[in-house]
């Protein structure tokens, strides 16, 4: 062992006092010997006790063999220390005899049994060497025997053995040893390192980087002074050891005034006490088990622990700390008493700790004041009457792995512009709220799990502004983050997910930031945001909720952006109630309902949003909704990309509305807007369609490569259609019809360029009008303008050229009409009908049937219209002759097939 070890157990320069409370007796050690030096003198009487010690060895029968012998049965000769019987040669101390034992010359043996290399320790004038006695304990003693002698020695004699030779010292070092010797002095099942200040873990052994860590923690705990219950237990039966014991906290604090860094080790038992703490000590629970457990601090009337200015570098640990006032009827007022108080100018650090309060009327721990920095650290604060943890006027701290569960009022109140950093805390199943900062609080919380509290996970308010980092917030029984009344807030990279209300909710003037979360599988929705809320909800992941991803109601105007909103249960964004907000650059798919909703007097601005693969509709205006929707992606929706609908008008600039199954834009029920500048294509029905009284303005709108016509306006639809392109459209580039509708559909078509069409450019029917101003339509393969009988527009100005005119053509050459349009298309020509074949005003026959399949039967001109015909599709009784094989029966449809309406209104809540 070096010598810095025997300064660690009092063996260089003395051992300190040991004092005890209420007593004045004092266990006095006198400085030990050193081995390396002692004079002469000294060494020549252990020689003469050497001597001694030998002859009564030789005299001595050992009844049984050292290798087998069991160490309970070590008697005094085969141990090599003096017997009863021996005459009058003084008994020694265990320590004693060892050492003087083995203060012997080699050159004393037989020749014969001599090692090679031969030491002389004792006095050359006097020839006297080593006794017989000290070659059997250093040599032939087995280890068995000698752990055992050992066994029976405490720190300080242990640590001079281990001097005495290579052998003493592996022995004396061994862990089993130093693992009976410390838990019998500290009571821990694990060793306890002390590596710097204010820091006290346990360790496995096997995990250590030490040799012994056993001997190691007592080493670096045996500064320490113990309080124990009935210490003259322990204290009377160690005479020789270098320890403090004391009944009392207290006693242990007075007798350590002076020390710098004191240790004071709290063993078992329930000390109802209250401790006011100045000085930088550290206490530390002592005890087998669970430690925490079974060394209990209590106290009824006032804080059980008050750390005060001057505990800078203080520590508490492996305690149960609790306030537990009589009742809350109490005559002495307690509501500003805690378990645990921290006050201003102070930085202690509590580790390990239980704390309970059971007042209702203050916190288990309080943390208050400017300079109040403490470290608390994997303390379990639970089951207290009120808020847990309250931390308040500008205190800040470093709050870690610490357990805070069902508390009767918040987990944690950080308040009045306190800071805290809070990391790794596991806040769960409280009444109330998880954490609520109010009033200015601050504050880092980072990797905390919060879940299954009553209300919100994390609650701000009235300008408090905490980031909020990395944590998991789930299974609230309202719901994830409630920010309100002005509340702020940094939220980024959080899985907030499965709580019972919303993920998120934003309202009354809040202006939080929600950023790079994952928000997900909400009982109801994703963010709420309602009541003049604001904030910045940007990057995050928001799916799989059983509402809207996002929710934006009555007058809040949040900005979201860069978001994935997808697969959720009910619609993507829902903007209602005078809703407002700035939509950019989102992502919105796969939605069970609209990607976006907007409605009730809703204005929001949707910018640069790729909203997609939906179920329903891209985005959804209806009842008054309103807004900007601007250089949108909208595509692959299984109805429309767009509906506007009941007194709507939005602004549709600059979007790309494609791959729709059920049409590009549907305007119906009286809707409006104004579209321009949009590419629509490559829609499975119509373009755009414009029905039931709708009236919207379209303007240089790109609408092209449709499997049906560009735009349809059906059933009193109205609408203003300039400097728009529709080409390459299957159908007619431009189909106005009314139907049985009672307003006549009467759009106004000025300035338009309808080409490259499948069928005609423009198709008029059944008594529809249109205004026709200034309009270019060319090289449609059904003709450019086609009018059906009745019908009667407004002409001006507009050039109708290069059409391909394939009806005439297929008229003129006697082919069927149907072998031009197939059941796909309706050309406008003649088409009549056949008493004879008893055929209704639902089928038409073309004219070269007539002449052909029909010659010589009762038939009757019914009008010009667009049709195909039911004659050449195989749908009649008799066989077409101008045609090959039948097809099915199409009921024969005059008009294209109407879209289907959204479905939305039947999932609102």
């Amino acid at each position: 062992m070096q010598s810095g070890e025997l300064d660690m157990f009092g063996l260089v320069g003395g051992a300190a006092d040991a004092g005890s409370a209420g007593t004045s007796t004092m266990h006095h050690h006198h400085p030990p010997y050193h081995l390396r030096r002692k004079s002469h003198n000294f060494l020549f009487t252990n020689l003469k006790m050497a001597a001694a010690a030998a002859a009564a060895a030789s005299a001595a029968t050992v009844t049984a063999s050292p290798t087998t012998a069991s160490p309970a049965c070590v008697t005094a000769a085969t141990a090599g220390l003096p017997s009863a019987a021996t005459s009058a040669t003084p008994v020694l101390s265990p320590t004693a005899a060892i050492t003087a034992a083995t203060a012997y010359c080699p050159s004393m043996l037989p020749t014969r049994k001599r090692p090679r290399r031969t030491y002389f320790t004792g006095d050359s004038s006097t020839g006297l060497g080593c006794s017989p006695a000290a070659h059997y304990l250093l040599y032939e003693l087995p280890d068995e025997v000698l752990l055992t002698i050992f066994s029976y020695l405490y720190e300080r004699d242990l640590c001079h053995v281990a001097q005495v030779c290579k052998r003493f010292y592996t022995i004396a070092n061994d862990n089993e040893l130093w693992k009976n010797l410390y838990q019998g002095l500290y009571e821990y099942d694990l060793p306890l390192f002390n590596p710097s200040p204010c820091k006290f873990d346990f360790v496995q052994p096997e995990e250590c980087d030490y040799d012994n860590p056993w001997k190691e923690s007592f080493k670096q705990l045996y500064h320490g002074v113990h309080v124990r219950e009935n210490y003259h237990k322990h204290s009377s039966k160690e005479t020789g050891r270098s320890v403090a014991y004391f009944d009392t906290i207290q006693a242990a604090f007075d007798y350590c005034d002076d020390t710098e860094r004191p240790l004071v080790l709290i063993h078992s038992g329930v000390y109802r006490t209250r401790l006011i703490i100045e000085t930088n000590i550290s206490l530390i629970g002592a005890a087998p088990g669970n430690v925490a457990e079974n060394v209990i601090l209590e106290e009824e009337r006032e804080s059980t622990v008050l750390f005060n200015e001057g505990a800078q570098q203080a520590y508490l640990g492996y305690v149960t700390i609790k306030f537990s006032p009589h009742s809350c009827n109490d005559t002495v007022q307690h509501h500003k008493h805690y378990a645990l108080e921290i006050q201003e100018n102070c930085a202690p650090t509590i580790e390990h700790c239980i704390i309970r309060s059971v007042s209702h009327l203050g916190a288990a721990v309080s943390v208050s004041g400017p300079g109040a920095e403490p470290g608390i650290r994997h303390c379990e604060i639970s089951d207290c009457e009120n808020v847990g943890l309250i931390i308040t006027d500008r205190a800040q701290g470093h709050y870690e792995d610490n357990e805070i569960s069902r508390n009767a009022l918040a987990g944690i109140w950080v308040k009045n512009y306190a800071n805290p950093i809070m990391r790794r805390n596991h806040i769960h199943h409280g009444k109330d709220v998880g954490i609520f900062c109010f009033d200015g609080g601050q504050g880092y919380f980072e990797a905390n799990d919060i879940h299954n509290n009553r209300i919100a996970g994390f609650e701000v308010k009235a300008q408090a502004n905490p980031t909020v980092v990395r944590c998991e917030i789930h299974n609230g029984q309202t719901g994830g983050i409630y920010v309100h009344e002005h509340g702020m807030g940094q939220f980024i990279e959080n899985k907030i997910h499965s709580n019972k209300y919303a993920g998120v909710w934003i309202t009354s003037n809040s202006n939080p930031t929600i950023r790079r979360n994952e928000i997900y599988n909400g009982l109801q929705g994703g963010v709420y945001i309602f009541g003049d809320g604001r904030g910045l909800i940007e990057h995050n992941n928001i799916y799989g909720n059983a509402l809207a991803g996002i929710q934006i109601r009555t007058n809040s105007d949040p900005i979201v952006r860069h978001n994935k909103i997808h697969d959720g249960q009910h619609g993507g964004i829902y903007v209602h109630e005078k809703g407002q907000g700035l939509i950019e650059c989102n992502e919105v798919y796969a939605n069970t309902l609209a990607g976006v909703w907007i409605t009730t007097g809703s204005t929001p601005t949707l910018r640069r949003n790729r909203i997609h693969s939906g179920k329903q509709v891209g985005v959804y205006f209806y009842d008054n909704g309103h807004g900007l929707l601007e250089d949108n992606d909208i595509f692959n929706h299984l109805y429309s990309g767009v509906q506007i609908r009941t007194g709507s008008n939005p602004i549709i600039r600059r979007n790309k509305i494609w791959g729709g199954q059920n049409g590009g834009v549907l305007v119906y029920n009286g809707g409006l807007g104004l579209l321009e500048q949009n590419e629509i294509f490559d829609n499975a029905m119509a373009g755009v369609w414009i029905k039931t009284d709708s009236n919207p303005t379209l303007q240089r709108n790109k609408i092209y490569d449709g499997r049906e016509a560009g735009i349809c306006i059906f059933n009193g639809g109205k609408g203003i259609l300039e400097e728009n392109e529709i080409f390459r459209n299957a159908q007619a580039g431009v189909l106005i019809s009314t139907q049985s509708h009672p307003t006549q559909s009467h759009p106004v078509l000025r300035r338009n360029q309808i080409y490259d069409g499948l069928a005609a450019g423009i198709e008029i029917t059944n008594n529809a009008t249109a205004t026709l101003e200034h309009n270019q339509i060319f090289n449609n393969r059904f003709g450019g303008l086609c009018l059906a009988s009745g019908v009667n527009p407004i002409q001006r100005g507009n050039k109708i050229f290069s059409n391909h005119d394939a009806v005439e053509k297929a008229v003129s050459s006697g082919q069927c009409l149907y072998k031009i349009s197939s059941y796909t298309s309706f050309p406008m020509h003649d088409f009549f009908r056949c008493r004879t074949c008893n055929t209704t005003e639902r089928n038409a026959i073309c004219v070269n049937c007539i002449k052909t399949c029909h010659n010589g039967h009762v038939v009757e001109f019914i009008r010009h219209d667009r049709f195909f015909c039911d004659c050449g599709a195989g749908t009649l009784n008799n066989q077409c002759q101008l045609q090959g094989e039948p097809t099915q029966d199409t009921d024969t449809l005059y008009d294209s097939a109407a879209p289907i309406e959204s479905q939305s209104l039947m999932a609102e809540v």
